[in-house]
């Protein structure tokens, strides 16, 4: 099924589809940004989003002609994607980013030191297909890839069951290297307090580009808010990526997602989280603390910092205990390293310690 604008099923009652004057186009909302959509705290939204991916200059700025080589039918080349290219919509490759966001949405009540809180409830691909990028020198070895021009750009397909991403072992050859789908928003996020948009790539203290990829169906991103409202907005549809990210993208593709919003009081949130800084997310399994930095050792440190604290915050573990609990029993992954400052998140284990009330 092609999930053209509006067509098809539409989870919540409030929605938000992707033309051209509801999103950004490589910047991300700041505190200057009027909401294109008012809810109160426990509404879903369902949102339309838009991958970047073939849509972008060095692509041709023509979805229906670059999906086209690929053997896609016009029919199958999303609408909104096609009105977004061919729009006037303002986007300089460099001083903007790639990446396509809603505009904000504001969450009645949210006020600057509560915790906004954005539940994934469902996600639905848009497309049966995606494709996985490499450009500017900015993979995890610029100095390797792309080994010919600027930019490659690798078509993949899903499988008919819909559970797996399929690429080719050999340019032109049939794809017969499989991996899951584990669909999920790269941008999720908070405005800045700033006046002026920040660029779409560089992940924040606001969230924008976390690129983790556990941010899938009922997991909650919780974000410090830094305006009144939150103005939220969410972007950047993958349906599979890898911890690292490493080629710059992943399997970006087309989804409609739908996420709740909640506030988290600044009392109940110093209560569940501590004090937090930056973003951190929860998976029924996992407490997922973050850490951001443009040099990957320093994220790592922020990250372990994070941790500790969230551990003594929520469990009254003496700090020592804690570092040394991480050392034997958390995992701490990458989640991206191809956007500017780079990502590390933890994963606690919930059933690890006991159950708070």
């Amino acid at each position: 099924m092609i999930l053209q604008p509006g067509t098809g099923p539409i989870r919540a009652a409030s929605y938000l589809p992707a033309d051209p004057d509801t999103v950004l186009w490589g910047r991300l909302p700041c505190a200057a940004d009027d909401p294109v959509l008012t809810v109160d705290p426990g509404t879903e939204v369902t949102f339309d989003t838009i991958s970047h991916e073939g849509i972008l200059e060095d692509q041709g700025r023509d979805p229906r002609a670059f999906f086209a080589r690929h053997g896609v039918a016009e029919d199958e080349v999303l609408a909104d994607a096609v009105a977004l290219a061919s729009s006037a919509v303002a986007h300089e490759p460099g001083p903007d980013g790639p990446h396509v966001a809603s505009r904000p949405v504001r969450v009645a009540g949210a006020r600057v030191g509560d915790l906004l809180a954005m539940t994934v409830v469902e996600t639905l691909r848009r497309v049966p297909y995606g494709v996985v990028s490499n450009r500017h020198g900015r993979g995890a070895l610029p100095d390797e890839f792309p080994a010919e021009g600027s930019t490659v750009s690798v078509f993949t397909r899903v499988s008919a069951d819909g559970t797996r991403g399929l690429l080719p072992l050999v340019d032109g050859g049939e794809p017969v290297v499989s991996f899951p789908l584990a669909p999920f928003l790269g941008i999720m996020g908070v405005a800045t307090a700033a006046g002026e948009r920040p660029h779409s790539v560089p992940p924040g203290s606001y969230g924008g580009n976390l690129d983790i990829n556990l941010l899938t169906t009922g997991a909650t991103l919780y974000l410090p808010i830094q305006v009144d409202g939150a103005l939220a907005y969410v972007g950047d549809p993958h349906f599979a990526q890898g911890d690292g990210e490493v080629s710059l993208t992943a399997m970006e593709a087309s989804l409609r997602a739908t996420v709740r919003f909640d506030v988290v009081a600044r009392e109940d949130a110093l209560r569940r989280f501590g004090d937090l800084v930056g973003p951190m997310a929860e998976t029924a399994e996992h407490l997922v603390p973050t850490g951001l930095d443009p040099d990957l050792d320093v994220a790592v440190q922020n990250c372990v910092r994070a941790a500790v604290a969230l551990l003594g915050a929520r469990y009254g573990m003496a700090p020592h205990l804690a570092y040394a609990y991480l050392s034997a029993a958390t995992d701490f992954d990458i989640s991206q390293v191809v956007d500017l400052v780079k990502g590390v998140h933890a994963r606690i284990r919930k059933s690890d310690f006991p159950e708070v009330r």
